[in-house]
C-alpha cells in the first residue's frame, strides 16, 4: 500500500529532494524503460494531444530512464521547468511548494517486470514519461505552476480533497477536444497501454465538457479505470478559468453542495459520450 512518509528520509534535503543517482540504473532497468517506452509509441499517435507527442520528441525519452540533469537542462531551456527525484509521496504542501518553483518531483524508481501494466505507487515511468513531455508546453507549463500556487493558498480553507479533484481530472485523466477530435493529456492514461485505448475507444466511460466546479464536486476512484472523463477545449481555456477563479468563495459553495458520484450525469453537462453499463470500468490489474 503507497503512502506519504511523515518526513523526509536522512537521505533527502529538506525540500524532500534527493540525489537521482542516475548511474545506478541498470541495463535491466535502462531495457525495461525502452519497453514501456516502445509499447505507448506504438500506441499515442492519434490518441494523443499533439502537445504531448511534441513534448517527446523535444526531450529525448527513447533511449532509457533519463538523467534527470540533462532532462532538466532541455526542459528549462524550452520552459523553465526542472525535474527533481524525491524517494516516494511527498506532503501535499511540499508538491505545492515545488510545483509553484516550477520544479516536478518525481519517483526515483522503476516498477519490476511484474507491474508493467499497473502500479499503485507512481515510478519513474509514469512521472517523466506521464508528465514531464507537456511541461515542455509553454501554457500546460504555466498551468502546473499556477495550480500548486493555488494549492499552497488553499491549505488554509480544509479543501484540499476538493482541489485533488481537479488534479485528478486533468493533470492526471484529463482530455482535450481537438480538431481531429478527442485526445489524451493526462498522464495517468498516456501512461498506460490499457487505459490508452480505454479513455477514446471504451463504450463504457462518460465524457463530459469541463466545469471547474462540477470536477471539483465529483468523487474518483483509484483501483478502476475512470467511469468520467473531463474534456477541457484546450490547454488555454484551462489556465484561463484557473488563473481567473477566486477559489475562497469556490471553496464555500461547495462545501455546501454534496459531491457527485463518479457515474452522475447532471442536465447542464455537456455530454461528448454517455456512457453505457454493457463494458463496466475494468479494475486496475
Amino acid at each position: 500500500m503507497s503512502h506519504v512518509l511523515d518526513a523526509p528520509p536522512p537521505e533527502a534535503a529538506a525540500d524532500w529532494t534527493v540525489s537521482q543517482h542516475w548511474e545506478r540504473f541498470t541495463a535491466e532497468e535502462h531495457a525495461r524503460w525502452r519497453a514501456l517506452y516502445n509499447r505507448q509509441m506504438r500506441l499515442l499517435p492519434g490518441r494523443a494531444a499533439p502537445a504531448f507527442l511534441e513534448g517527446v520528441a523535444k526531450l529525448d525519452l527513447a533511449e532509457g530512464v533519463p538523467d534527470f540533469r540533462r532532462l532538466s537542462d532541455r526542459l528549462g531551456r524550452l520552459t523553465g521547468w526542472e525535474v527533481v527525484a524525491v524517494p516516494g509521496l511527498v506532503p501535499e504542501e511540499v508538491f505545492f511548494r515545488h510545483l509553484a518553483g516550477r520544479r516536478f518531483v518525481a519517483g526515483n524508481f522503476l516498477r519490476d517486470a511484474s507491474q508493467m501494466d499497473y502500479l499503485e505507487e507512481p515510478d519513474v515511468f509514469h512521472d517523466v514519461f506521464g508528465h514531464v513531455p507537456l511541461l515542455a508546453h509553454p501554457v500546460f507549463a504555466d498551468y502546473m505552476q499556477a495550480y500548486g500556487e493555488g494549492g499552497l493558498r488553499s491549505m488554509g480553507f480544509g479543501s484540499l480533497g476538493k482541489l485533488a479533484r481537479l488534479y485528478w481530472y486533468t493533470v492526471e485523466f484529463g482530455l482535450v477536444e481537438t480538431a481531429e477530435g478527442l485526445r489524451i493529456y493526462g498522464a495517468g492514461i498516456v501512461s498506460s497501454a490499457a487505459e490508452s485505448r480505454f479513455a477514446l475507444e471504451s463504450a463504457s466511460p462518460n465524457r463530459l465538457g469541463f466545469d471547474l466546479e462540477r470536477v471539483m464536486r465529483t468523487r474518483y476512484r483509484i483501483d478502476a479505470f475512470q467511469q468520467t472523463y473531463f474534456v477541457i477545449p484546450s490547454f488555454e481555456a484551462l489556465l484561463q478559468i484557473t488563473l481567473e477563479t477566486d477559489f475562497a468563495p469556490l471553496y464555500a459553495r461547495l462545501a455546501a453542495l454534496p459531491d457527485l458520484a463518479i457515474t452522475d450525469i447532471l442536465p447542464s453537462d455537456r455530454v461528448f459520450t454517455r456512457g453505457t453499463q454493457a463494458e463496466a470500468a475494468p479494475p486496475r490489474e
